[in-house]
This record gives C-alpha cells, sequence and structure tokens, in this order.
C-alpha cells in the first residue's frame, strides 16, 4: 500500500496519513509518497502510482481548503475515511527572532496565524508554500528566514523552535480525508480492517442546481429534515460558469446503504443537475481527547 500525502516529512499530512493507516489499515508495512501540492496527490492517485492519498479538507480557524474541494469535483476519486489532526503552529528558524524578516508557510499556516503575525512580524515578508514541511526546509537556507509549522518539523530540518503555539486560537484542528480511485476501492478496502457495527458513518455528496430558482435548496434541505437525516456541514463553492453559479458540498451521517440515505439521493437526483456522490466512511472520534 502506497499513500501520498502533502508535503515533505514532518506534514500535518504525513501525521493524518499515519494515524489513520493505524487505525484502519492492516496491509502491513506502509509506504509514503510525499507530494509537493494538494494536486500532485490527486494526480499521483490517478496515475496509479499510489493506492490512496491523504488531503487537507477543513480547518477550524480558516475553513475549508478551497483546492481540495474544487478538486475533488474535478477528479473521479473516493473518500474512505477521514482524520483530524490536533494543529500546533510554531516558528521555526535557524536564526533568532530579531533576525527574522522573511516568514513562510501553507496559506492554511499563514491564515491562521494571522494575528499572531501582524503582533510580533507586522515588517516581515509573508511568503506562500505548497505545504507546512516545505517551508521548514525552505527556512534553513537563511538565518533570516522562518517558518510556521510542527514541532516536529523542527527536528527533521534541524531548525529552532523560536516561538511556540503561535496560532491565532488555542484549539485548532484541521480535518484530513482519505481518497481513492473507484477502480482500486476494492483492492484497498480489503486491507482495511473491518469496523464495529455500531460505528457512526458520513456521507459526502457534491450538489448542483443547474438552475436557480426560489426554493431550489430548500427543497432539497427539506428532504433530509423531513427524513430527519442530519447534515454536518454544507457550503457552496463557485461552479466556475458564471457570477453567481454555485456547487454545494454536503455531509451527511449516515450511509449509503441505509435505505433512508439511499432513498433520499435517489429523489434528489431527480431535482438537481448534478450529483455526485463521493463516499460513506466511518467519522473520526478522536480529535477531542486534546481539547
Amino acid at each position: 500500500m502506497i499513500t501520498g500525502v502533502l508535503g515533505l516529512k514532518g506534514s500535518y499530512s504525513e501525521k493524518a496519513a499515519k494515524q489513520w493507516i493505524a487505525k484502519n489499515n492492516n496491509a502491513g508495512e506502509q509506504v509514503l509518497e510525499y507530494c509537493g501540492d494538494i494536486q500532485d496527490v490527486f494526480t499521483l492517485l490517478e496515475s496509479g502510482a499510489c493506492d490512496i492519498g491523504v488531503v487537507p479538507l477543513e480547518n477550524s480557524i480558516e475553513g475549508s481548503v478551497g483546492v481540495t474541494l474544487d478538486l475533488l469535483l474535478e477528479h473521479d476519486v473516493h473518500i474512505i475515511g477521514e482524520s483530524i489532526v490536533t494543529i500546533e503552529h510554531c516558528l521555526l528558524s535557524r536564526g533568532k527572532k530579531e533576525e527574522i524578516r522573511v516568514i513562510l508557510s501553507h496559506p492554511q499556516g499563514l491564515g491562521q496565524c494571522r494575528q499572531f503575525l501582524k503582533e510580533h512580524f507586522p515588517a516581515a515578508e509573508l511568503r506562500s508554500t505548497g505545504s507546512t514541511s516545505h517551508a521548514a526546509k525552505l527556512a534553513t537556507e537563511f538565518e533570516e528566514m522562518a517558518a510556521i509549522a510542527s514541532p516536529e518539523t523542527a527536528d527533521v530540518y534541524d531548525l529552532n523552535i523560536i516561538m511556540p503555539n503561535i496560532q491565532d486560537r488555542k484549539h485548532n484542528h484541521t480535518r484530513f480525508i482519505v481518497i481513492t480511485r473507484p477502480d482500486a476501492l476494492e483492492n484497498v478496502m480489503e486491507h482495511v480492517r473491518d469496523n464495529k457495527q455500531d460505528i457512526l458513518y458520513k456521507t459526502s455528496i457534491i450538489v448542483y442546481l443547474d438552475r436557480d430558482r426560489p426554493g431550489a435548496l430548500y427543497a432539497i434541505l427539506g428532504d433530509f429534515a423531513k427524513n430527519n437525516i442530519n447534515l454536518t456541514r454544507i457550503e457552496s463553492r463557485p461552479s466556475k460558469k458564471v457570477l453567481g453559479d454555485y456547487v454545494f458540498y454536503i455531509d451527511l451521517e449516515g450511509n449509503i446503504s441505509d435505505t433512508i440515505i439511499k432513498d433520499a439521493l435517489y429523489n434528489m437526483k431527480s431535482n438537481v443537475g448534478m450529483l455526485k456522490i463521493l463516499g460513506s466512511y466511518p467519522k473520526f472520534d478522536h480529535y477531542c481527547e486534546s481539547n
């Protein structure tokens, strides 16, 4: 089993992947393939060079990762799991605090530390990188450069932790999803441990209304309400067709194999322009342990 993850060694995606593999996979030795950015993970998976991919989907401070949402729509992938990681951002550098002139990180990392940066480094140049671990690697080149990354990357790249826990909110978590190709699904699931019968499942879908009319979205959501189906997340993204045209990403409790879910989605399909079912997977329930 080869797993594609975002970033280099020490990345949060690597931590999410290892966490999910330890809990769910019984295939023995695992190989991690490190990717430069989120799109590279999808490309690697699509090419058949890896069996599963792990990418960030949403953060408790900065919200959803738009690139991941767009790629879920554009690529034929299936979600088989999720992994929620506690984020502990640190400022890492070879130099001293007063020497720092440039700060690097993934856009989400910079966004999650926005107030910290404004307060402590208002004059520093902020640069975006493909991942927090890539930022850490780049920060080894010059003493005036620093990275926002995990404390684990300090050990990996021999950097000093200049300031720990610099995120703007104490409780900071990122939800990662585990994806595979439809043609690899059966083989991958053979290596996933059987889950308990009473485990909670989540189903993710993408909906495009195709035509804007009064009550169109309400009609869809109302059907879920009438069937007592709990929606845990709903978000819109531009369809990239015309201004004001949106695609909706919805997470709901339940499994596609449940009759009530299957019927609700069947009824929905005839009332929308497009319905893409991304998959049903066990709900991750361990991230609150550190709260």
